[in-house]
């Protein structure tokens, strides 16, 4: 008798746990954010405006060549009669004890180690090896982001190498130096701007996720906003500069950064489901709604890895799944990277190729820089109701356009090393400022772009791999750059062509405006052949 009852008790508690099984609420990360959390409340939006502060030093340390790199905006005579009295007259071709840059020999790299006349393409170096480390840490970044560390901890390693970079190459005692401390900045940095944007865009519904994209882009305006402010009490010395822009990314990584949640998708991605719903509870609580079911718990997505502690992530049969092995991801990631490229070379040229137009460099960097708060807006928007391909390829037609029409009365570069003029072409600006605020629009839609075309476990390397190809356009800018000081033409010439190139390249790329976030490359092969249109473009489904 006793084992009967013993045996009834057991069969009953077996089916209440079957019971309780079966009751269990499994949905996606999409529904839970929208059924539970909201699309956007005000925990995201707080957690997206700590993000993206991010921007403002990713920005200055990007930009800082500007001012840093600059050639000087005039020079003088030691002693009047020394120069031949002649104040058209190329430094070139004086004797260099006889003259000095009005500033000091301190206020640019450029003005310290003589990097003008037969050493002007010396110059270029530190810019391009700059965005060379870019491209190479976008890759180690991007990779360890999907993979141990995470979104939140590599930014966190990216912030800290960059404060230590930028304040070591504040030291730099010759060019060469200066240019591997500018490789290593580069290197440093590019794990902020592709974590931010994705760690950004995961957190919110896919309503608001093009919006949410082009926050960041807004403070990237805003450190490229504040680099004429920091720069013009620093003009005399541009070891300052540096030294100042150090102390910024270690400033956040204190004051910030702790109060950053890590990304509930990849938390998912990696087998830590109960973390992940640990987020998403404290973003819906944040917002004021309830707190989510005991019975809630999120669905396992084809392809992720399974949630047992006993499982080492490091597993090869659940790192099986590889953008470059998967036939349409490398397909797609392919024409990203070559719209990329234009891209990337168009929007970083035109900022540094401000030098070469006849205003004065704070000026033209303060336009340049407004022209990117239209750009950050108009692209936030139209992203709401437009199709991100049509706003990616009309944005590049209008970069390529306006630099086209920059080559008319553009002609000899106005830094010759002649003699300041004071005079101005403001049409050629106006234009030239057009054109930046289409290549920056191009620039932020892209990055919006690529995260919404991959899934989440290989989301930040795919985003690493469209930056690694906007840096390998960009180190190849200074070199046009310093070109363009002997003819402008040229420069804006070359800008024109490859921005639309981009944009006729990408008219190959699906459309994805309102479509989810996958979380696998299985998940989303699946998905999109279930919801692929005849006579859309099929390289998304690799056929």
């Amino acid at each position: 008798m006793e084992d009967e009852g013993l045996k009834l008790i057991l069969s009953s508690e077996e089916e209440e746990k079957e019971e309780t099984v079966s009751t269990k609420l499994e949905l996606t990360v999409d529904e839970v954010i929208e059924g539970y959390v909201g699309s956007l409340g005000i925990s995201q939006v707080l957690h997206v405006l700590l993000v993206s502060l991010a921007w403002i030093f990713d920005a200055q340390t990007t930009l800082i060549t500007i001012f840093s790199d600059a050639q000087p905006p005039a020079w003088r005579c030691k002693i009047p009669g020394l120069c031949l009295n002649n104040t058209s007259s190329s430094v070139c071709e004086l004797v260099p004890e006889t003259w000095e840059w009005v500033n000091g020999h301190t206020s640019s790299t450029l003005a310290e180690w003589g990097l003008i006349c037969d050493r002007k393409f010396l110059a270029a170096i530190p810019a391009s090896f700059f965005f060379l480390g870019s491209l190479i840490g976008s890759a180690v970044f991007g990779r360890l982001a999907d993979s141990w560390l995470g979104r939140k901890r590599t930014v966190l390693v990216s912030c800290i190498l960059t404060s230590i970079t930028g304040f070591a190459t504040s030291l730099s005692p010759n060019v060469w130096v200066y240019a591997v401390l500018r490789f290593a900045m580069g290197f440093a940095r590019s794990g902020i701007g592709i974590c931010c944007l994705v760690l950004s865009t995961e957190s919110v519904g896919r309503e608001w996720r093009g919006q949410v994209g082009q926050y960041g882009f807004f403070f990237f305006t805003v450190g490229f906003l504040s680099l004429p402010l920091l720069a013009y009490p620093t003009r005399t010395c541009w070891r300052n500069l540096y030294r100042i822009i150090s102390l910024l990314p270690l400033a956040y990584s204190i004051l910030c950064l702790p109060f950053v949640s890590e990304s509930p998708r990849w938390l998912l991605v990696r087998g830590r489901a109960k973390e992940a719903l640990a987020v998403l509870d404290r973003f819906a609580r944040l917002n004021g709604k309830k707190k989510l079911p005991d019975t809630l718990c999120l669905a396992k997505p084809s392809g992720a890895k399974l949630a047992t502690k006993s499982e080492k992530e490091t597993n090869p049969e659940n790192n099986k799944e590889s953008l470059w092995t998967t036939e349409w991801a490398a397909k797609r990631m392919a024409i990203v990277m070559l719209s990329g490229f234009g891209v990337g070379f168009v929007y970083y040229g035109i900022q540094l190729n401000v030098e070469n137009l006849n205003f004065n460099l704070y000026i033209s960097v303060t336009l340049n820089a407004l022209m990117e708060i239209p750009a950050v807006l108009v692209s936030s928007f139209l992203l709401g109701f437009t199709n991100r391909r049509l706003l990616f390829s009309v944005s590049t037609y209008m970069a390529g356009i306006s630099s086209l029409l920059c080559t008319f009365p553009a002609g000899k570069g106005s830094n010759s090393l002649k003699a300041p003029k004071m005079g101005g072409n403001w049409s050629q600006l106006i234009t030239e400022s057009i054109g930046f605020m289409g290549a920056s629009t191009a620039f932020d839609i892209l990055y919006v772009y690529c995260v919404e075309l991959f899934p989440t476990n290989v989301r930040n390397f795919s985003v690493s791999m469209l930056r690694q190809a906007l840096m390998l356009g960009a180190s190849m800018a200074p070199l046009v750059v310093v070109v363009g000081r002997l003819s402008s033409s040229f420069s804006f010439l070359v800008f024109g062509l490859l921005s639309i190139s981009s944009g006729l390249v990408s008219l190959w790329l699906p459309e994805t405006r309102n479509a989810p976030l996958y979380e696998t490359l299985k998940q989303q092969e699946q998905k999109e052949r279930l919801n692929w249109v005849p006579g859309d473009s099929g390289l998304e489904l690799g056929i």
